[in-house]
């Protein structure tokens, strides 16, 4: 009843004239339980509205007037977790935009040229270049000049480094006018074997007997018995004997010659001081000559002096051939009797169809204290047939 009476009061306060009609929030308020309702009741007609005074605070002081906090005696933990840095202020840039062709202003030098300026412009920029190069060139002439060594004397540069090759007598003069040690210098062969190194079955030894030779007393002792005895007795061997020779050097271990023969009766027996003779390199060997039924020409050729030649492990003969004071003539008959006696050493196992092809694969000559000089393969072949025409005469 007391709602009604309130709401009958607010309507003809209103003086509303339309039928009565109300929203939804209006009913809620009037019919709700609420103390909220009977909190904001509206003011009677009599009493007058009450007017708001303003309120005033204490300004808060600023930090300037604040005294400064002694830090002395703060913990480190304080300090640590401290914030008291100064904030930073953001800064903030101008956009920048990247031009776009047509924004660009057309100058001058951007305009299209035509085939007259173009020709001029490489024209000035050709006498530029050639300007600057002259000036480079006479300040390089210049400062050349002031420092350049005196004149001396250089030797032509041989084309791709190859040494020229000589013929026999050539090198052979070319080796005695260098020749200048203050001894009797040995003229000395090397030869480059076209030879595998491993194969044994193809090694290339043997001895020859040069026609001109250092004399030298040469002691040759030849073992054999019977008439092959007194054959090397009469051809001037120093020591002959048979089993008791043999006995002797096995017994004594000692020798007193520098030469060694044998025939081929006897070399079973000499097998027996093999050991002792290997020692001093005195084993006689058929492949050397020095096991040979011809007893006189054996002992002859012994006594001349015979040379030994056995190819190393690289495939290279060295052998000495005679000296520096032979005459040119008597060094290149040396020097064919020496290829001679390396083709008569030339193995069956080798096959070649030519006589040096494949097997003489470079020679070089040179003193004892010279450099070497390579010698062509023809001289050598002429050299090798004249030495066989003077043994056939």
């Amino acid at each position: 009843m007391a709602a009604m009476k309130l709401l009958l009061s607010q309507a003809r306060r209103k003086a509303l004239t339309k039928p009565f009609s109300f929203s939804f929030p209006q009913i809620h308020r009037v019919f709700s339980s609420s103390p909220s309702s009977d909190s904001n009741p509206s003011p009677p007609p009599n009493e007058s509205p009450k007017k708001l005074e303003p309120v005033s605070y204490a300004a808060k002081p600023t930090d300037a007037a604040s005294p400064p906090e002694d830090r002395s005696t703060w913990t480190r933990e304080e300090i640590r977790y401290t914030k008291d840095t100064p904030s930073l202020t953001p800064v903030s840039y101008a956009h920048r935009v990247a031009p776009l062709p047509e924004d660009r202003v057309a100058n001058e030098e951007d305009r299209e040229r035509t085939p007259e300026e173009m020709e001029m412009e490489r024209k000035r920029i050709e006498l530029e270049n050639r300007a600057r190069r002259r000036f480079l060139r006479a300040t390089a002439v210049e400062e050349d000049t002031s420092s350049l060594p005196l004149p001396t004397l250089l030797k032509p540069e041989l084309k791709h480094g190859k040494k020229p090759i000589f013929d026999l007598m050539e090198a052979i003069r070319e080796i005695k006018g260098n020749a200048k040690a203050k001894f009797d210098e040995t003229l000395e062969a090397h030869v480059r074997l076209g030879i595998e190194k491993g194969r044994s079955e193809l090694i290339v030894r043997g001895t020859l007997a040069l026609p001109h030779s250092v004399k030298k007393d040469v002691r040759v002792a030849f073992f054999a018995e019977g008439s092959d005895a007194e054959d090397a007795k009469a051809a001037g061997a120093d020591v002959v004997g048979g089993l008791e020779l043999i006995e002797e050097i096995l017994k004594s271990g000692k020798i007193d010659f520098d030469r060694c023969l044998a025939t081929p009766k006897m070399m079973p027996r000499v097998y027996k001081i093999s050991r002792i003779l290997n020692n001093h390199g005195l084993m006689p060997n058929p492949k050397q000559g020095s096991v040979t039924k011809d007893v006189m020409k054996a002992v002859k050729d012994a006594k001349a002096g015979h040379t030994k030649f056995r190819m190393d492990k690289t495939s290279i003969l060295h052998v000495p051939l005679g000296k520096m004071s032979f005459p040119e003539d008597a060094l290149r008959e040396n020097v064919g009797a020496f290829m001679n006696a390396l083709l008569l050493a030339k193995p069956a196992g080798l096959k070649k169809t030519s006589k040096y092809a494949g097997y003489v694969n470079a020679f070089h000559l040179c003193s004892t204290m010279g450099k070497g000089y390579p010698v062509s393969i023809q001289s050598l072949s002429r050299a090798a047939d004249h030495y066989t025409k003077l043994q056939l005469k």
